[in-house]
């Protein structure tokens, strides 16, 4: 019944534009340390200020893109940030999941660019290095697995070469500097909390990925795009970096969710975009060219509705 005086509630505020009670909208993000936490803030705080909108946004920290998901399918949260090669297998039912989520895409974010970081005293020049080292892995049950297993075995490795450690970005790179952890996987949009916080800290070494197994990773699969990390980005990175975006950042709704909320949701951030970018230079990925982007999960039909008003959405 609560939910259902939610939606009827919500419906007419989009209506009539006229309420004396807000609707209250929970954006899941992720742990502190990574982009997620920040970028899911600026959302929240900008569609919770767009003008004509009558919503209190908040922006709840989570374990990250598996408990979304999960808590969007039971209804738990309206909107989520998500890594789309994780949804990619959710929707499907595959790699792990035990049937098809019931998610849909609304917005394509900033690009999620990971990699394997470690102390430069440490002597590990390439991923084939991390064998028999102690490598944090990303915190339990956020779903880092879904896009380094496939890029370990491009290299000729398995969780089983290393010791594999959990914890949060903030927490890797806190391991790192009391040396109870040889390597971190880190990442996120462009440029990563956590990966500055590790560099202003110690002298750090981004581990190369293989030329070759880099392409393979960006033919076989639909969520890996090439990406480079400007030199400069972080203290002591004097040359680009030849990265991956390993599943890009975008926002997830229930396949069931109000159709004109959805739309009235991404027509806020989408018009309000600068405001997001003031926040987090992610949102400048709010653009005409990446904001409709395909990554292999279906549209809500709110956000598809927004994006042929506007002229972006992709017709086949």
């Amino acid at each position: 019944m609560k939910n259902f005086t939610l939606a009827v509630c919500g419906l007419a505020i989009l209506s009539c534009g006229k309420t004396d009670a807000p609707r209250y909208i929970s954006l899941g993000t992720a742990p502190s340390g990574g982009a997620f936490f920040v970028v899911g803030g600026a959302i929240a705080q900008t569609a919770s200020e767009a003008p004509g909108n009558h919503w209190v946004v908040t922006a709840e920290a989570t374990k990250g893109t598996q408990e979304n998901i999960r808590r969007i399918a039971k209804g738990e949260l309206e909107f989520a940030l998500a890594n789309a090669s994780i949804s990619y297998f959710a929707v499907r039912g595959e790699e792990g999941w035990d049937a098809s989520q019931p998610i849909a895409s609304v917005m394509t974010l900033a690009p999620n660019v990971a990699m394997f970081i470690t102390p430069s005293a440490s002597g590990i020049q390439s991923i084939g290095d991390l064998r028999g080292k102690r490598v944090c892995v990303g915190p339990a049950g956020a779903g880092f697995e879904f896009f380094i297993k496939p890029l370990l075995k491009a290299h000729g490795l398995t969780y089983d070469d290393f010791t594999p450690l959990n914890n949060t970005q903030d927490g890797a790179v806190a391991m790192l500097g009391d040396g109870s952890a040889d390597a971190a996987f880190l990442g996120g949009a462009v440029p990563t909390a956590s990966i500055t916080q590790a560099c202003a800290s110690q002298d750090i070494t981004f581990i190369p990925f293989d030329d070759t197994a880099r392409t393979q990773l960006i033919e076989a699969y639909p969520f890996f795009h090439a990406a480079v990390v400007p030199a400069g980005t972080y203290r002591g990175q004097d040359q680009a970096f030849a990265g991956l975006n390993v599943g890009s950042m975008h926002l997830i709704t229930s396949q069931t969710a109000d159709e004109d909320m959805v739309y009235q949701f991404t027509k806020a951030i989408y018009e309000n975009r600068d405001a997001v970018t003031q926040r987090h230079p992610a949102g400048k990925a709010i653009n005409p060219k990446n904001a409709a982007r395909n990554l292999g999960i279906p549209y809500h039909p709110g956000a598809v509705r927004f994006y042929r008003e506007i002229g972006i959405w992709p017709e086949p």
